[in-house]
């Protein structure tokens, strides 16, 4: 059982957004819970936004080898391969040994990610290292994330 806090945070500290609507193979659209998320690239020396799915299933935050390149990262020397096993099956992810900058709002930290070689799949967003530390509520297609 998950309930957000009867004592809302200051606004300042809350940042909502809206669930996007997606095409399904089941369904014909379903409503995921999305957030803006900025990492840094050393390629560009700038942030980057991404939507990422907020997983609170997922370990770890997930995203693509191609968005590996677009910041900076190189698979071979910064990562090292590991195997994860989830819905799909098994598959090979290039962890970055250091972990990556991110930020959500005015909040930035490094967190643990890793690069899966598939790029068919949608980015997401982990408990470790970022929604572990913050208060997550899904309520009424909104994700609002407390930092």
């Amino acid at each position: 059982y998950s309930r957000c806090r009867d004592v809302d945070p200051p606004l300042d500290m809350k940042i909502t957004f809206p669930f996007e609507s997606r095409q399904s193979g089941i369904f014909k659209t379903v409503k995921r819970p999305m957030a803006k998320v900025d990492f840094w690239s050393k390629k560009s020396s700038s942030w980057l936004e991404y939507n990422l799915i907020v997983d609170t299933g997922a370990d770890y935050t997930l995203l693509t080898c191609h968005t590996a390149f677009e910041l900076g990262i190189n698979l071979e020397k910064d990562c090292q391969p590991v195997f994860t096993k989830g819905v799909g099956g098994i598959e090979k992810v290039h962890f970055l040994k250091k972990g990556l900058r991110m930020k959500i709002g005015n909040v930035a930290r490094i967190i643990p990610i890793g690069f899966l070689e598939r790029e068919d799949i949608p980015f997401l967003l982990g408990r470790e290292g970022c929604l572990n530390d913050f208060e997550v509520c899904f309520l009424t297609f909104n994700t609002i994330i407390s930092l």
